[in-house]
């Protein structure tokens, strides 16, 4: 059968973007790969781009309030606890929306690049389930504290440039969660959270290539263009005024990720030094 009879990638990937209800975004996610790998799908050919998705599908719980009012998740209690694990499941619900995005917004690329998005979506919902597994076991479900839309925000940011997607969505924010994942892991043992501990396991190695995919399609993007990647990495962090990531760094999943030496070491040395570094560098 000839690409042109084959159904659009980018409408079943937009269809399930936009599907609200998590269990079945979740079957669409893993249809998607499915049907994918045997090759039931039209690759998304370069033409006119499609238009950004500003709210991507979502359940009407839980509310999204502002960053800087969620309150900090200390599972020494109960209610710490279960809104730990809450953060968490969020996180992992927009992952799964953000790879959809990756599909479906950017047309005319390798194959391998759909490929790797549609499965990190499938880990993504996969994740999701088991974070919410756990959830349920302490009585409690997805929606029931407050969380924010940080992650959405970027890529609404980014939607322009698949280049400055991979750049300050893998890289940056979701290489963020490399780093957060060691001290979760510590205030859950002390708590004995044994079961929580193991998927954060199974996350944890699933990220690190989740990042390295982005970190393969940033160095792609910028060799087509002729761009050094890690220059064009802290110039794209202070163009959009990306987070920096807070200390310390997981150095180790870091470098399995494809960070190098030296951006590492930049990234430690924080980022009044890092940009002071980099100007005193561009003068005559």
């Amino acid at each position: 059968m000839h690409d042109a009879f084959l159904p659009n990638l980018q409408d079943h990937a937009l269809e399930a973007l936009l599907n609200c209800d998590p269990e079945r975004k979740v079957a669409q996610v893993n249809a998607l790969l499915i049907d994918w790998r045997a090759g039931r799908f039209a690759p998304p050919e370069a033409g006119a781009p499609t238009a950004p998705v500003c709210t991507p599908g979502r359940p009407e719980r839980p509310r999204l309030v502002p960053h800087k009012t969620v309150p900090r998740r200390r599972p020494g209690t109960p209610e710490g606890h279960a809104a730990l694990l809450h953060a968490i499941a969020h996180i992992e619900f927009n992952a799964i929306n953000l790879a959809l995005d990756c599909v479906h917004r950017f047309a005319g690329l390798p194959h391998g690049y759909y490929e790797g998005w549609l499965q990190v979506a499938a880990e993504e919902a996969h994740h999701f389930n088991l974070v919410e597994a756990r959830l349920h076991a302490l009585g409690r479900a997805y929606g029931d504290f407050e969380a924010h839309d940080g992650l959405w925000e970027m890529a609404l940011k980014t939607a322009d440039d698949p280049l400055a997607r991979m750049a300050l969505v893998p890289r940056v924010l979701e290489a963020r969660g490399l780093d957060a994942t060691p001290p979760i892991v510590d205030a859950l043992r002390r708590i004995g959270d044994s079961e929580t501990i193991a998927v954060l396991d199974i996350i944890l190695r699933d990220e690190i290539g989740h990042v390295a995919l982005g970190d393969q399609w940033f160095r792609y993007f910028c060799g087509e263009r002729g761009l050094e990647p890690e220059a064009t990495y802290l110039s794209l962090m202070a163009r959009f005024d990306a987070p920096w990531p807070p200390r310390p760094l997981n150095v180790d999943a870091r470098r399995k990720a494809g960070f190098s030496e030296a951006e590492i070491a930049r990234l430690e040395a924080g980022k009044a030094a890092c940009f002071a570094a980099l100007l005193g560098q561009s003068e005559p």
